[in-house]
């Protein structure tokens, strides 16, 4: 099953790249997940196990960086989602 994970890490800065987010994107870059940052978060994609593993990692590593608000969604994508064509119904 893939899954694609989406985060937000806050409290924001404007004028730096807060510790919390680069923890949290060496977290997904090392767990090898295909990743997207866009202007309101950051998209990440993979395998289940790998995607579950980085999620608690990324929990760990952007509290200890400084993070005061970590905003996660997890969705299954493909054939694998519910209702898809060969999903679960």
């Amino acid at each position: 099953m893939r899954l694609m994970v989406e985060f937000t890490t806050e409290p924001f800065e404007l004028d730096t790249f807060p510790e919390h987010a680069a923890a949290a994107r060496q977290v997904v870059d090392e767990a090898g997940l295909a990743v997207s940052v866009g202007p309101f978060g950051t998209g990440a994609e993979g395998e289940a196990d790998q995607v579950l593993a980085a999620v608690t990692r990324l929990l760990r590593e952007t509290l200890d960086a400084g993070a005061t608000r970590i905003s996660v969604q997890v969705s299954v994508l493909g054939d694998d989602a519910p209702g898809a064509e060969g999903g679960t119904p």
